[in-house]
């Protein structure tokens, strides 16, 4: 009696025939090793190049209005004309401002709604000036505030802040980097003084404000 055998698919595979797993590992390891080579580079023009953050000063703020309208309901009515020079201090790196949203602030209170900027593209070593009017009726504030701002009309000038909040991307070559937040702070000395009536009082002092991304 002759004896008949069968060799299973898994013992032909052994013995030479296609190993599916095995291509698709290679597979897997080319695609891997592509892309980690891809970002690689793209670090690697990152690190070389590190992009310096935009600079912004606050040139001139003109104040039309900043009072409280009743000493029982401690309602403050602003509006403030601001001027800000914007840079970019990069030789290589352009800047995309996507979204800009500018306030002002007395006292470390808000006044003003959110005043929202166009976006635009900035290119190496570009400046750009930038203007927003904000206005805030009729705002609710401490009981404070009244007093507050007849004794700095008494000291002859008011301390008032800028606040810009937004999102940028970097341009490097062809390469656009993804949305990052930033914050932007700046303070104005303005002459305010009791007999000051006529307006706008314009700021005395420019100033550098600070950036964080």
């Amino acid at each position: 009696m002759s004896q008949i055998s069968e060799t299973s698919p898994k013992h032909c595979a052994k013995k030479g025939g296609i190993n599916i797993n095995s291509r698709r590992k290679k597979l897997f390891f080319t695609i891997s090793t592509f892309f980690s080579g891809l970002l690689l580079i793209i670090f690697l023009i990152w690190l070389i190049l590190h992009p310096a953050k935009p600079e912004f000063s606050l040139t001139e703020a003109d104040i039309y209005t900043l009072d409280v309208s009743s000493s029982t309901t401690h309602l403050l009515n602003s509006s403030i004309q601001l001027t800000i020079f914007s840079k970019n201090p990069n030789k290589k790196v352009g800047i995309y401002y996507d979204k800009l949203l500018v306030y002002s602030a007395y006292r470390g209170q808000q006044i003003t709604p959110e005043a929202s900027l166009p976006p635009f593209y900035q290119s190496h070593e570009e400046i750009n000036l930038l203007t927003a009017f904000l206005q805030g009726n009729e705002l609710p504030v401490a009981q404070s505030y009244g007093y507050q701002i007849v004794r700095d009309r008494s000291a002859g000038r008011v301390i008032i802040g800028m606040k810009m909040d937004g999102k940028l991307r970097w341009k490097i070559g062809t390469f656009v980097s993804g949305a990052y937040r930033f914050n932007v702070n700046c303070v104005a000395l303005v002459a305010f003084g009791p007999n000051m009536t006529t307006s706008p009082l314009g700021s005395i002092q420019g100033t550098r404000c600070s950036t964080d991304i």
